[in-house]
């Protein structure tokens, strides 16, 4: 018995041993690993809570109730699911070379708006004369490390170091398909401004970006650079890079603004009163770029279904739209092309016009005809010839 006791001791040590050891594995792995970003100072908490009324010291907050996931326990499911493809497509999809491929230094006129659009939610706007790039995101693997996360099934067709002089690199949020440590690492030097929501800055300063280029952004506050209007507006989403910084950074949309056009992104987001507020302030928009996927009946708050979706276009006031946060990533179960076709089904009962250029195809509001071309339908039927 004693023999046994004894055994039992130095096992349960053993254990003990590995326990301890793991947690302080894991504490120094979240201190020292790069891609999980930079935290909030005091001072900066301080800062946050005097211009977000949306922060409580701590964390950011939606402006109504709100849950990452469900509260049912057995959620029914998603009716209007009608696609029942794999998540991933078993084919590549085409992409094109955008138009400043040809003369990277060529610039657009000051009064024309183009888009290129490179899967996901990742763009490059061309607006009041500038190269404005979003939520870049050229990784192959969406996650703090390459081995573990989820793998990209479509490619933009050039790579970080083509892509133009950046006059302005906007970010949404800190999650892994929208804010890509290496992205940012390969792009710094070519990147004139950075315009983030509020804490995204210090995972930037970590990671050697200048504190001088960047401007952080509470909700509804507007700032002007080079003739550009730009204003930070709600989404309903979270934040967070790892497992201890849940909603301990913004989350948000934004306007682009000048005396031609008025531009909406939606970031990611849930729908709900926040679209009404944002039309209320700003009035109808010319053009807007709306998620529309990786939608779960589990998590009915955190994105969009696609007829909600539309049902913000129609609220923004706009006639167009690009519908985005599709075409590249899984987060979610719903077939690969489920959400743009639902987008358009709702879209055409509401006589919105959408844009679906192929990825890396540079697009134009004034010729929208041009880039309407349904493309993965095609592609998709070739397989079966």
């Amino acid at each position: 018995m004693a023999k046994f006791l004894h055994i039992l001791a130095i096992t349960g040590g053993v254990v003990g041993g590995l326990i301890v050891a793991t947690v302080v594995f894991a504490f120094v792995f979240l201190k020292a690993w790069k891609p999980f970003g930079g935290k909030a100072s005091r001072a900066d908490k301080q800062n946050y809570a005097e211009r977000a009324a949306n922060f409580d010291g701590k964390h950011f907050h939606n402006e109504n109730d709100f849950s990452v996931m469900s509260m049912e326990k057995n959620p029914a499911p998603d009716p209007l699911t009608f696609s029942k493809k794999e998540p991933r497509p078993d084919f590549e999809f085409p992409t094109k070379q955008p138009d400043f491929m040809a003369n990277p230094e060529e610039r657009t006129p000051v009064d024309a708006f183009s888009f290129t659009w490179f899967g996901h939610s990742s763009l490059l706007l061309q607006m009041h004369g500038m190269n404005i790039l979003i939520d870049p995101v050229f990784s192959e693997v969406i996650s703090p490390v390459s081995f573990v996360g989820s793998k990209r099934f479509s490619h933009p067709p050039v790579t970080v170091d083509q892509l133009p002089e950046i006059d302005l690199l906007i970010l949404s949020h800190d999650h892994y398909d929208h804010l890509d440590y290496n992205v940012i690492c390969d792009i710094d030097a070519k990147v004139k401004h950075y315009v983030v929501p509020l804490g995204v800055e210090n995972h930037l300063k970590r990671w050697n970006v200048a504190a001088s280029k960047i401007t952080n952004m509470a909700w509804w506050e507007e700032t002007n650079i080079n003739g550009l209007m730009i204003a930070c507006t709600p989404a309903q989403h979270f934040s967070g890079r790892h497992l201890t910084d849940n909603m301990a950074t913004l989350w948000c949309s934004w306007v682009f603004k000048d005396e031609y056009h008025q531009i909406f992104e939606s970031g990611d987001s849930g729908y709900s009163t926040h679209w009404q507020n944002i039309h209320d302030k700003y009035g109808d928009f010319d053009f807007v770029m709306m998620e529309c996927g990786q939608y779960d009946v589990q998590w009915p708050k955190v994105h969009s279904f696609p007829e909600q979706s539309v049902e913000a276009v129609k609220i923004l006031g706009a006639k167009r739209a690009l519908p985005i946060h599709w075409g590249a990533i899984i987060l979610s179960r719903h077939g690969w092309d489920d959400s743009v076709e639902r987008f358009l089904l709702a879209a055409e009962k509401e006589g919105i016009t959408v844009l679906t250029p192929y990825i890396g195809e540079t697009a134009r509001l004034e010729t929208p005809t041009l880039f309407m071309e349904r493309w993965w339908r095609r592609e998709a039927v070739s397989l079966l010839r």
